[in-house]
């Protein structure tokens, strides 16, 4: 498969040096993930790489939750790249985190999402596209560093409310210890909810006239990265990521492209389309990926596209390939 734009991550330098911190071989990382040595020196990797090499650091310690402990103490804020440097210099942690879930855009394939609600504001971690889940090493990574944000903008050995990851993380005490709360493994999301009294703590590493400089520099990377390349493009990306949440409307695709439903069909009619064609295209492509793995049943491809029911699913498919699924996937599988 051809990568796509999204697929082209920059892997943080500040992780090897991290490991130079830790006594652990770069090199000896970079082998076990079965990459190229050059891959320490050239950082822009694929989604499949970027995980790779998060899960060989997590072998070679050898417990998720100690390689979380280990490389969140002592990955150096010098290190950061400009879309984390801008929320350590932020004006207090509601502000780092704000700015941290804009600018995660530009580092995929995490994407962060904050809400407040009563005494507590949470931090929910997804991903940029839905078939490309990370290793457990990377949501927990995350998730600490975030917390770890707010200790070191803050200057405050500040503890998180509560931690919920969707799979177990090795060493709870670890975990729970660094965290300063319980930790909830088999959950439906990762999640880190946070003392709401704490989003209001200054920082003291705020830094305005720095601030000044990086932001419009990073709203420009952001506004570019939405509007290159053909609209219809992205919005395949944007609706091939929520097929099987149902969020599938005109509406919400605009809004995450930041422009207004009106705007979006306008666009899209430019390019000699429309949102109802892409939405069809779209789930026809997928349908394909879906139906060329054979550990997923008709039902499961189905459900992982959006539908309700498995005889819409099959309506829809004979529209678009004039055969049934089951049909298609015999014939893939006889001629692969």
């Amino acid at each position: 498969m051809m990568a796509r734009a999204y697929d082209r991550i920059k892997f943080p330098q500040g992780f090897w040096e991290g490991l130079n911190q830790l006594g652990i071989s770069a090199p000896d990382i970079a082998r076990q993930a079965r990459l190229p040595l050059a891959v320490i020196t050239e950082p822009v990797v694929t989604a499949a790489q970027y995980f790779a090499i998060w899960q060989a650091y997590n072998d070679y310690i050898g417990d998720t939750a100690g390689a979380i402990v280990k490389l969140v103490n002592v990955f150096a804020t010098a290190q950061y790249p400009p879309a984390a440097l801008a929320p350590y210099h932020a004006r207090d942690y509601r502000d780092a985190l704000i700015r941290m879930t804009r600018y995660k855009k530009l580092c995929p394939p995490e994407n962060l999402r904050i809400s407040e609600n009563g005494d507590y504001g949470t931090v929910e971690l997804t991903w940029q596209h839905a078939e490309q889940s990370g290793p457990p090493i990377l949501v927990g990574i995350t998730l600490a560093y975030l917390l770890e944000l707010g200790r070191r903008g803050t200057g405050k050995p500040l503890a998180a409310r509560s931690v919920e990851f969707s799979h177990p993380m090795g060493d709870m005490h670890a975990l729970e210890a660094y965290f300063g709360c319980r930790i909830r493994t088999g959950a439906q999301g990762n999640r880190l909810t946070l003392h709401r009294r704490d989003l209001d703590c200054p920082f003291v590493s705020y830094n305005e006239e720095l601030l000044e400089m990086l932001t419009p520099i990073l709203d420009r990377s952001l506004d570019e990265q939405q509007r290159g390349g053909p609209i219809i493009e992205k919005v395949k990306w944007i609706l091939k990521r929520n097929l099987t949440g149902g969020c599938l409307d005109i509406r919400t695709v605009a809004s995450e492209l930041r422009m207004s439903d009106r705007t979006l069909q306008r666009r899209l009619t430019d390019e000699g389309t429309s949102f109802k064609h892409v939405l069809a295209q779209s789930r026809h492509e997928q349908a394909l990926e879906y139906l060329a793995d054979p550990s997923l049943s008709i039902k499961e491809v189905a459900f992982l596209l959006g539908y309700e029911d498995q005889n819409s699913f099959y309506r829809a498919f004979r529209v678009w390939a004039g055969d049934t699924p089951s049909s298609w996937r015999a014939r893939h599988h006889d001629t692969g």
